[in-house]
């Protein structure tokens, strides 16, 4: 297969846990050489950041695509609902909906879902008095399985964390989705990390050579990445891919550069 033109790279970036951007725009500016859009989370460690819809705002000051996480955990409907007025002050317009992780105090709000929340932004977007100009698009997550026909009702899917180009191949192949998909990709700091995933995330597998690549030196993390990244583009089988760099972005953005610019 031949690599489409316009294959995506969607990059995640670490929101900040106090009230200062910099770091957020020091990710931005460093990744911008690569990214196609920028994806922003949502307390996604159990932690309180800065919002995700305003810190998809300030992408898009920065000229960049913005996809603003929301997870159902920490939020009611009157919660979500000012998201999204927020969101439609702001121009942001892409929503990744996730269930969100266990929180590491305290307790989920119980009132959304995933599919209630679609149907909530379908809702708002559809409203006269609200429209942006540009209607809200929702993405959904999901894993190398069978999704519920209600998640193909998403403008876009993306995919559980992978390390595996045979296993995304072979769950894309059973797909019928006419939205976009990205496939995603993890850089891998360390070890350490790697033993934390597999202990939080059961269903995530580390391919051996990952492990022992990793453990000998942990920058094989990157080359490994992002090999996979091009291997997934020049597949043709996704529209393009989730990359999570984690604090590896300068390392990243530099290797892709080289390998796409």
């Amino acid at each position: 297969m031949v690599a489409p033109p316009d294959f995506e790279l969607v990059c995640e970036i670490e929101p900040p846990t106090r009230p200062d951007l910099m770091h957020v725009r020091h990710q931005i500016g460093v990744l911008s050489k690569v990214a196609s859009a920028f994806l922003i989370p949502d307390n996604h460690i159990g932690r309180a950041t800065v919002s995700s819809v305003a810190v998809a705002h300030e992408v898009e000051r920065m000229g960049g695509r913005s996809i603003a996480c929301v997870n159902a955990r920490d939020r009611n409907l009157l919660g979500f609902r000012r998201d999204l007025l927020t969101a439609a002050a702001y121009g942001v317009d892409q929503f990744l909906l996730v269930y969100g992780d266990r929180p590491t105090s305290g307790s989920r709000t119980g009132e959304l879902t995933v599919r209630s929340m679609i149907q909530e932004l379908r809702a708002f977007s559809s409203t006269p008095a609200f429209r942006t100009g540009r209607p809200f698009r929702a993405g959904v997550a999901t894993r190398l399985t069978a999704p519920p026909p209600w998640k193909l009702e998403a403008d876009f899917l993306f995919t559980q964390v992978s390390f595996s180009l045979d296993a995304l191949l072979r769950w894309r192949d059973t797909l019928d989705f006419e939205g976009s998909v990205y496939a995603g990709v993890l850089v891998p700091a360390s070890a350490a990390m790697i033993r934390k995933l597999q202990a939080d995330i059961p269903d995530i597998h580390f391919p051996d050579d990952w492990i022992a690549a990793i453990e000998r030196d942990n920058a094989a993390g990157v080359e490994l990445a992002c090999e996979l990244v091009l291997r997934i583009r020049h597949s043709a089988a996704f529209a393009g891919v989730h990359l999570i760099p984690v604090a590896r972005y300068r390392e990243v953005a530099a290797r892709l550069e080289a390998e796409l610019g």
